[in-house]
């Protein structure tokens, strides 16, 4: 009988092919460099199989084999894993660990109204969060770091189920005193010739900003901001630029509804006309032994949508 890859050697493995990278592949695994590095060379003398390109120095390449075996490995530790996770689920629904990342642009004002839902609904759920950019934590979803997350979408979700959960609406804030505060919906055409303030590259929010900006400018590329947009690190700080009077910013009422603005001199306004809002929702890997449970709390955290009209999107 062939002797069989260790689940360590796969998560070596698949960390590398998702990172492309040894250090990241490292740190994702918990273990040293040369600790990953060496386990996917023994993999290799296992297997008695080329796995790496190392004929083009410093870039992580794999052979057409690696590709195939990562895949192939990936797959097979999805199903390894399942298998406590399913003997767990059908003994009690809805309890254990449960490994769950949120965005920025979301944690501050839902992270609390959360954490209290679960508490007091699914009292057996061990609760642990990560706060990170949409990118980073697809890629914990995908190493098995992260069992559930709460994004903004749309986004490049591919490889993931999702499930929407509200519309979060999109509102511009401008400092006071400015022309567009005299309206009592700002037109998405009217932020045409306007100096944006927007969250910095990494955040889906940009991304989304940039596809409302582009409904009344014409935008054909992000190049075309030109030098007409701030970048700001978090949604406080965006406040903080607008008050400042550097430019004003379209912000989701998820953060307004949440305190972004207290305490800072701005005046706030709906955005209309077109798509102007983001959908919060939840996203998993596929296939996932947990998919009830998941359902389930989406029918919980539904509820938390800061108005009952902003729930068009109920989960089945």
């Amino acid at each position: 009988m062939l002797p069989l890859p260790s689940a360590q050697q796969l998560r070596y493995l698949i960390a590398l092919s998702e990172l492309r990278h040894f250090g990241r592949a490292a740190a994702a695994c918990a273990v040293t460099q040369s600790t990953l590095s060496a386990g996917i060379m023994a993999l290799e003398r296992q297997l008695d199989a080329q796995l790496l390109d190392r004929t083009v120095g410093k870039k992580v390449v794999f052979t057409p084999l690696g590709h195939e075996i990562a895949a192939k490995g990936r797959h097979a530790l999805e199903a390894l894993e399942a298998v406590p996770q399913l003997a767990a689920a059908a003994r009690t629904p809805l309890t254990g660990p449960l490994r769950l990342g949120v965005i920025p642009t979301i944690g501050p004002f839902l992270v609390a109204p959360l954490v209290k839902t679960i508490r007091t609904r699914f009292p057996q759920i061990t609760l642990s969060i990560t706060e990170d950019t949409t990118e980073h934590l697809l890629e914990k979803l995908a190493l098995g770091r992260l069992d559930i997350l709460v994004l903004a979408m749309p986004c490049l979700c591919d490889g993931t189920e999702t499930i929407p959960l509200w519309r979060d609406p999109f509102q511009v804030i401008m400092p006071e005193g400015h022309p567009l505060a005299s309206l009592s919906h700002v037109p998405v055409e009217r932020l045409e010739d306007q100096r944006m303030i927007m969250m910095e590259d990494g955040h889906c929010l940009r991304e989304q900003t940039l596809a409302v900006c582009r409904q009344g400018r014409g935008w054909d590329s992000a190049e075309d901001e030109g030098d007409s947009t701030f970048t700001a690190t978090s949604l406080h700080t965006m406040a903080d630029m607008v008050e400042l009077g550097l430019g004003i910013g379209v912000v989701p009422a998820l953060a307004t509804e949440g305190g972004l603005l207290q305490n800072h001199k701005v005046i706030m306004r709906p955005l209309s006309g077109g798509p102007v809002w983001r959908t919060i929702g939840l996203a998993w890997r596929p296939r996932s032994p947990r998919a009830a449970d998941f359902h389930t709390l989406a029918t919980a955290f539904s509820a938390l949508a800061p108005h009952k009209e902003h729930t068009a999107l109920t989960p089945e």
